[in-house]
């Protein structure tokens, strides 16, 4: 699908908040009309996601999430605070989150997060031929656990609510169109 002409014009940008990973700007904004607005954008950096396959069960980890106050079910994922190649990035989430490496690793695909506030897109992977490494978790992963399901298990956890992590479903959902 081409791009079509930019709908909305930006008129002045100002930095609301910053940090080393993520930057939060409001935007005067002016649409075809002429009507004047106000956007919120949050800025972060890419992330890669990474499915891990081993040919009978899928390798997830299970994390407190901080924003949402619970555990949360999901695949490896993370990002680099500087340009990396998402390939690269996959590559080291796994083995940092989960001890495993990749023998092979496919892309999938990029998709955006959340694209109504969010410029952060993530690229999507499918890690196979599985070998041990060694896990090395950040102090933000403290009582991360990894967890091995079958594809029953994973479509039951899907669907119950337990895998409530968006990316993960979404690359998932990658996988399952034979991307």
């Amino acid at each position: 699908m081409p791009d079509a002409p930019q709908p909305i014009r930006t008129l002045a940008s100002r930095e609301v908040y910053a940090n080393r990973w993520m930057r939060v700007r409001e935007d005067e904004i002016e649409f075809p009309d002429g009507t004047a607005g106000r956007y919120g954008v949050v800025d972060k950096a890419d992330f890669a996601i990474v499915i891990p396959w081993d040919g009978e069960r899928f390798h997830l980890v299970t994390q407190y999430r901080y924003p949402v106050g619970e555990r949360c079910l999901e695949f490896p994922q993370g990002g680099s605070e500087g340009e990396a190649d998402p390939a690269e990035v996959a590559r080291r989430e796994l083995e940092e989150e989960t001890g495993l490496r990749a023998g092979r690793l496919r892309r999938l695909g990029r998709l955006h997060h959340a694209a109504g506030f969010c410029s952060q897109s993530f690229h999507a992977f499918v890690a196979e031929d599985l070998g041990a490494g060694e896990q090395r978790l950040e102090p933000s992963e403290q009582g991360l656990e990894v967890v091995a399901l079958t594809r029953e298990e994973l479509h039951r956890a899907i669907l119950g609510g337990e895998l409530r992590d968006g990316p993960s479903v979404a690359a998932y959902g990658l996988l399952r169109l034979g991307k």
